[in-house]
């Protein structure tokens, strides 16, 4: 009996936890968004859903007295995340062999076309594509050395090939 009772205590500590989570997301997202959109434009959402992960992930109490620092300071700490995985990033990717040295046979204007197409990708679906395709690595094995998902590696990469098709097509 004190078994279920301390389960059905457990649910009801959670559920008003993710209350107070909900609360203060509703609360304090659209000031978060205003405030980093000016410093990161474009990549305003995927930081800020990357800071409310952090923010649910921590098994304390919500009892925040500066809620505004505090989610400030959770986005610089995830800047100095981000800093760390691009030099993880770019050292992987300066280990691997470079495009002018692959080779791509068709003919010699088709490679170089191909290369700037490669190169014209945004820089996370050309770190994905070029681990892929010309370093030869698994799914699994990109999201271990970029420090992301494999799901998160499937996307790029299918957002990479979309990309290259249709520059050839043109």
């Amino acid at each position: 009996m004190s078994e279920a009772k301390t389960v059905g205590d457990e649910n009801s500590g959670r559920s008003r936890r993710h209350a107070r989570l909900e609360a203060f997301y509703r609360r304090y997202s659209p000031w978060l968004v205003a405030r980093l959109r000016r410093r990161f434009g474009a990549d305003t959402e995927d930081l800020v859903q990357e800071i409310w992960l952090r923010v649910a992930a921590i098994e304390a109490d919500l009892d925040i007295r500066h809620p505004r620092a505090f989610l400030l300071k959770v986005a610089f700490n995830i800047g100095l995340s981000g800093d760390r995985q691009h030099r993880r990033r770019r050292q992987i990717l300066d280990s691997a062999a470079p495009l002018g040295t692959m080779a791509l046979e068709p003919t010699q204007n088709a490679a170089v076309q191909i290369q700037e197409i490669v190169l014209a990708l945004p820089q996370p679906l050309r770190d994905v594509f070029v681990l892929s395709r010309f370093g030869g690595l698994t799914n699994n094995q990109i999201a271990e050395q970029l420090d992301i998902s494999p799901k998160t590696v499937e996307w790029r990469m299918t957002k990479a090939l979309a990309q290259c098709a249709a520059e050839l097509r043109r």
